[in-house]
């Protein structure tokens, strides 16, 4: 089954396939896959059908026809996972109905003699990979099983979605603070298809300087949380005035604050990790949680590393304490989550 990247190599050296399958939700590999075989065809040569409208079948007849402009055709067909079977059982497991809901046949017996030239590539975006979505993927791929050439979208993980912003940024010419592009990954939730469109937008703010987490926090519409990494950072330097200071802009802005202690809570606990492990640099911490398939980079590493400097082991495990206090404290009826937040910085770090 090949990747994205190996099936478009796949395409530019031996053309494109008489069809394929792109499952998954993943979005910016799928426009990227869209983008690189719209540019083989020209636009007479190009068709899109949405199999919520029209029938499985209505798609392979016209695959069948002969067009008088071009000998080669690109026939893109979304919302596949509409052709599902119906029934009672079919339609409560899918949670899609579309005029295409049908059986796989016709699409067997095509395949079996597609039209030279012509390459139809189905769309399925709808499911995902896990949770209750994996099922429901499993059925569509079931269902043009026929189909040899199924490229599946999975959602970045942090480490790639990173590398991916990096080279988005090269290409883009200008230059992120290594904070700033956490700050960018993390509250974008990796999701690389915002990402480079934050990216192209931060490419024109930016006009030759370099852009920091401010910048990040004051024009990415998801990434009012620089002020939990500010908080976060205010804590790892045992700075209560600053930490309380940050405390009153989360408020005034009217941010999440449970989100700050989620933030705490995994920068303690991963700081106890390496602090038990007796990692003595950044580039250790690194090393070792990599290995143990967190993959971790070198600014998250560096901060992780200033909170094994700056709280000895009982430290850590007593702020693991003090967090969990504040997190029932937040869930719990109250008049205030300011006065919680106010009373976990200061028994912290006071």
């Amino acid at each position: 089954m090949p990747t994205p990247q190996q099936f478009l190599a796949r395409v530019k050296r031996s053309g494109a396939p008489a069809a394929a399958l792109l499952l998954g939700a993943e979005a910016y590999e799928r426009r990227r896959i869209r983008e690189a075989m719209l540019a083989l065809y020209p636009e007479e040569a190009q068709a899109r059908h949405d199999l919520n409208e029209i029938s499985l079948a209505e798609v392979l007849d016209d695959a069948r026809s002969l067009s008088l402009f071009a000998t080669d055709r690109l026939i893109w067909v979304v919302n596949a996972e509409a052709t599902l079977p119906k029934g009672r059982s079919a339609v409560a497991d899918s949670d899609v109905e579309g005029e295409g809901a049908g059986d796989a046949a016709p699409l067997e017996h095509y395949l079996k003699d597609p039209t030279p030239g012509v390459s139809v590539i189905f769309e399925a975006s709808r499911f995902d990979f896990e949770g209750d979505d994996k099922r429901k993927l499993e059925r569509v791929r079931k269902f043009y099983s026929a189909i040899p050439e199924v490229v599946e979208l999975r959602k970045f993980s942090s480490l790639d979605a990173r590398r991916e912003a990096e080279s988005l940024i090269r290409r883009a010419a200008f230059v992120m603070d290594e904070d700033a592009l956490d700050l960018l990954i993390d509250s974008l939730g990796a999701d690389v298809a915002r990402i480079a469109v934050e990216i192209e937008k931060l490419s024109l703010y930016a006009a030759g300087r370099t852009v920091g987490v401010d910048d990040i926090a004051a024009l990415v519409a998801d990434a009012r949380a620089g002020n939990v990494f500010a908080l976060v950072n205010a804590l790892g330097r045992r700075d209560r005035v600053r930490a309380l200071d940050i405390l009153d802009t989360l408020v005034r802005e009217g941010d999440y604050l449970p989100l700050a202690l989620a933030f705490l809570s995994s920068q303690f606990r991963v700081a106890l990790a390496a602090r038990e492990a007796g990692l003595k640099s950044a580039q250790q911490i690194q090393g070792h949680f990599t290995k143990l398939g967190m993959p971790m980079w070198s600014s998250r590493a560096d901060q992780v590393y200033q909170t094994v400097v700056k709280f000895a082991r009982p430290q850590l495990e007593r702020a693991l304490r003090v967090i969990y206090k504040a997190d029932r404290g937040l869930r719990d009826t109250r008049p205030d989550d300011r006065i919680v937040m106010e009373q976990f910085i200061l028994e912290l770090v006071g």
